[in-house]
């Protein structure tokens, strides 16, 4: 079974569903709620799972009963969260988020500062036990020190580049030996608003595999000095919220399978249609047999 390490952020996602986002200061009458696990690396973890992945979860929660239940909803998942540091009188990550009926989302994250970015304790030495880490941006100097440790070990070491700070983005993707971005992380880290100039001025940047998720438009690559696409299937968007976690995950099991970015992408590509089809977050992440029966029919 292949093993990989997810490091980064953890929460408890409050979902409500609702006929449309507001534009304006109201009060909206949900049609919809659910409460789950969330967080980038928690989801992408989840995901790994599901698809017959051994996953370790490394991160941060604080020392309360929030984290209590966000440990127990990944040990339920079949994650062994065994390396997660207990921050005392600190709240552990939430977040409220309003699903549209078109399936696009509003996000409000509450990470307190008082979650300490140190990542001294992480036991590095252990990173060469697995076939590839996925972290996200969330814990910066963390993933710094575990994409470092893939890489020098000969591991597959993967970035999720979504939203945060242009310099953290750019720093971590100089250490991945593979970047997936989200439109919006791509933006800020390359200064460009198309995809394609975007790409080509990380590939400048640095010596890793770069690409882009692009929803329903798939998946967009550098592969050497050309662009190469991998489309999505085409549904209809029930809840997005998790998708690209769950993108993030497929893509690393995958490649750590096939060693391969296109089937790699189409793999992913075919999970997240697949969540997107089901409404609660990390809750739709789809099952292996579900991915391999849909990639057979397309």
């Amino acid at each position: 079974m292949t093993r990989i390490l997810c490091l980064g952020m953890s929460a408890l996602d409050a979902i409500y569903r609702v006929p449309a986002i507001p534009a304006t200061a109201t009060k909206v009458l949900a049609t919809g709620f659910i409460e789950c696990g969330g967080g980038m690396a928690a989801n992408a973890s989840v995901a790994i799972a599901r698809l017959g992945g051994e996953v370790h979860y490394w991160g941060r929660l604080g020392d309360d009963a929030l984290g209590e239940r966000i440990l127990a909803g990944l040990v339920r998942e079949g994650v062994d969260a065994g390396t997660v540091r207990r921050v005392p009188d600190c709240a552990s990550p939430s977040t409220a988020i309003l699903v549209a009926e078109d399936g696009e989302r509003l996000i409000c994250i509450y990470n307190d500062p008082g979650l300490s970015p140190d990542a001294t304790w992480l036991p590095l030495a252990r990173v060469q036990e697995f076939a590839a880490v996925l972290t996200d941006v969330r814990w910066p100097a963390a993933a710094a020190a575990v994409l470092d440790a893939a890489r020098e070990a000969g591991r597959l070491a993967v970035f999720d580049g979504d939203v945060g700070p242009a310099e953290d983005l750019v720093d971590l993707a100089r250490r991945a030996t593979h970047v997936a971005f989200s439109e919006p992380g791509l933006e800020r880290a390359s200064g460009a608003n198309d995809p394609g100039e975007g790409l080509r001025r990380m590939a400048v940047l640095t010596p890793a595999v770069v690409g882009v998720t692009l929803g329903a438009d798939g998946f967009l690559w550098r592969d050497g000095s050309s662009e190469r696409r991998a489309p999505a299937p085409r549904i209809a968007a029930v809840d997005t919220l998790g998708a690209g976690d769950v993108w993030h995950g497929a893509f690393t099991l995958r490649l750590c399978e096939t060693g391969d970015v296109a089937a790699s992408a189409r793999f992913a590509n075919v999970a997240a249609a697949i969540k997107c089809t089901r409404f609660g977050g990390r809750d739709g992440a789809p099952r292996r047999d579900e991915v391999t029966a849909l990639l057979a029919s397309l």
